[in-house]
C-alpha cells in the first residue's frame, strides 16, 4: 500500500487564502474527485491542533490519490510562518516575497490584541501596586497571533507576563546595560537593546519611568514579531 504524502497545498484556496472558485473558472481548474479526510488528527509543537479558518469553522483535509492536502493558511498559522496570496499571479507566498520565512522588517506579521478580563486586570494592578513609586500598571497590548496570556506574577523587582511563547518583564531597572548588544529602532520612535545574557536573546527598551524586556524562551517568536509586540506595550486602564 502507498504510504499517504503530508504536504501543504497551495490548490487548495478555499481553505487558505481568500478567493472563490468561481473567481477562477475557466482557467485553471481541473474538477477531480478527492475526499474530505476525517481520520486525520493534528499536533503542533506537542500540542493537539485542529485547523480553522477566519471565522473559526474546522477545516477538513482533502486526500486525493494517495496524497493528503492541508488547508495552507490555517497550517502556515500553526507553524508561524507568514503566508501571502498575490492575485495578479494565483501565486500562494510562504515565508517572505524574498524567500525567507523569517519577517525581515515586521509587515507580514500578524498581531492580536491581548483580551485581559476583570480578575486579570486587577491582578496586574496589585502586582504593579506593590513597588512603592511604581504602582502605575503598564502591560502588553498585543500579542502574535496564535499565543495566549497565561499571567502576570509579581516578582522581586518587577512584573513579568507570561505568555505561551513569550515573556515580558517590566521593572524600575535597566539589567541590559552591563552587557554587550546591538540597537534597534522600535515602531514609535523607542530605541531597543538586543541582548544575550544566555542562548535567549532579549529585547530591553525604556518605556516612560521603566525598562520593559522581551524574550521568547522557547525560541517560537523571531526578534522582528518580538519588536512588533514591543511597540503595543503601554499603561493599562483599570
Amino acid at each position: 500500500m502507498k504510504s499517504k504524502k503530508m504536504i501543504i497545498a497551495t490548490m487548495v484556496f478555499g481553505m487558505a487564502v481568500t478567493g472563490s472558485a468561481g473567481v477562477y473558472a475557466g482557467t485553471n481548474l481541473q474538477k477531480i474527485s478527492a475526499y474530505l479526510n476525517h481520520s486525520i488528527r493534528f499536533t503542533v509543537n506537542g500540542a493537539a491542533y485542529t485547523p480553522v479558518d477566519n471565522n473559526g469553522k474546522t477545516l477538513v483535509p482533502i486526500t486525493y490519490n494517495d496524497t493528503t492536502y492541508l488547508p495552507v493558511r490555517a497550517l502556515a498559522n500553526a507553524l508561524k510562518v507568514p503566508v501571502t496570496f498575490n492575485p495578479s499571479t494565483n501565486q500562494v507566498i510562504l515565508g517572505s516575497a524574498a524567500g525567507t520565512t523569517t519577517p525581515g522588517n515586521g509587515s507580514e506579521i500578524t498581531v492580536a490584541a491581548v483580551q485581559y478580563s476583570a480578575a486579570q486586570k486587577e491582578a496586574i494592578h496589585k502586582a504593579f501596586a506593590a513597588f512603592q513609586g511604581f504602582e502605575a500598571a503598564y502591560a502588553p497590548l498585543q500579542m502574535i497571533s496564535g499565543d495566549a496570556f497565561q499571567k502576570a506574577a509579581e516578582g522581586s523587582d518587577g512584573v513579568r507576563f507570561l505568555f505561551n511563547h513569550m515573556n515580558v518583564d517590566i521593572s524600575p531597572r535597566d539589567y541590559s546595560y552591563e552587557y554587550d548588544g546591538t540597537t534597534v529602532k522600535l515602531s514609535g520612535g523607542a530605541e531597543g537593546k538586543w541582548y544575550t545574557p544566555s542562548d535567549i536573546p532579549m529585547l530591553t527598551f525604556k518605556l516612560d519611568d521603566r525598562y520593559v524586556t522581551l524574550s521568547s524562551p522557547d525560541k517560537a517568536l523571531s526578534k522582528a514579531q518580538l519588536e512588533k509586540v514591543a511597540a503595543g506595550v503601554a499603561k493599562l486602564s483599570n
